[in-house]
């Protein structure tokens, strides 16, 4: 199922915590959903699973306006929120069958749909335990249980790897990135890394407004703008190598990161390459080439460039 948001906005009293964005997420795709604390994420994630009424603007999910159909908008959303509310006091197996009671399953389906979400998510040793009993980790697992129990066709999840050790966070990344082929995924995390690893494109907001919208790699051509080289070059006297770099016509800047181990640092002009002219010139002179090594803007650096505004 495609989401469509048309100029959502959410206000607070006089604060907009969603101010006028559109966005849409695909069938098959998985977004990662970013942005600093307070920017509206969570806001925006609420009012699609209709738990937040918007104040203004529109959800269309599969065809059909969150404003006309909401209750069957709803059968078709699992959702883990952030603080991943538990009935405590219930064992694990009687939670996902009360979960599953309340989405509707049939209930000659219920036992079948609880052995899946208990081999998925890892909780066969924790299954007959109560969930106030589990580790911060296990608990976690039974929230995501709960909102795939249904198996829903649009997965809506809120810091989904929260408290979960390395091993059990790579577990539910491999799970997310399966899911995210038949189902349309929306993830929001402040782990970076796990953007990179998990998620088909990013979306980041700040201050309720949309600031960007790409693939990785299309924010990092966005962000630096220009192509960088780290470039080492032997066999020749660093300023008569220096000099000759700066003159190549596609080259805007090149500096000296290590000068008595020949290390530079090029700036290609916009719209430009200076890979095949650096590597020419070597051969043209005889400098023999040790390095050359695109740099690449990091996803933290982009995520402060766009939000410490």
């Amino acid at each position: 199922m495609d989401i469509q948001i048309e100029n959502l906005t959410k206000k607070f009293g006089g604060q907009r915590a969603v101010d006028n964005i559109s966005f849409e997420v695909k069938t098959g795709e998985i977004l990662g959903f970013l942005g600093p604390n307070g920017a509206g994420k969570t806001t925006t994630m609420r009012i699609i699973t209709n738990y937040l009424v918007p104040t203004e603007g529109n959800i269309i999910i599969g065809g059909i306006s969150l404003r006309d159909n909401a209750e069957e908008i709803k059968k078709h959303i699992g959702y883990l929120p952030e603080n991943n509310p538990l009935y405590a006091d219930m064992p694990v197996i009687d939670y996902l069958e009360f979960s599953a009671l309340l989405q509707g399953i049939p209930k000659e389906q219920i036992n079948t749909r609880i052995i899946e979400m208990v081999r998925v998510c890892g909780l066969n040793a924790e299954k007959h335990k109560k969930i106030g009993e589990l580790s911060r980790g296990f608990r976690q697992r039974v929230g995501l249980a709960q909102a795939m129990i249904h198996d829903p066709e649009i997965l809506i999840l809120d810091e989904p790897t929260s408290g979960l050790d390395p091993n059990q966070i790579v577990e539910i990344r491999r799970l997310i990135r399966e899911l995210g082929k038949e189902k349309t995924v929306i993830l929001s995390t402040h782990i970076l890394p796990e953007v990179e690893a998990t998620c088909d494109r990013i979306l980041i907001i700040n201050r309720g407004k949309i600031v960007a919208d790409g693939t990785p790699d299309t924010l990092r051509k966005k962000a630096k703008g220009q192509e960088i080289l780290l470039v080492r070059i032997e066999d020749g006297n660093p300023n008569e190598i220096f000099e000759a770099i700066q003159g190549l016509n596609s080259v805007a800047m090149v500096d000296f990161t290590d000068r008595q181990l020949c290390r530079f640092e090029v700036q290609s002009r916009p719209e430009s390459s200076s890979k095949r002219d650096i590597f020419n010139l070597c051969i043209k002179n005889k400098w023999v080439m040790t390095e050359m090594i695109p740099h690449e803007a990091k996803l933290e650096d982009i995520f402060r460039e766009l939000t410490m505004n």
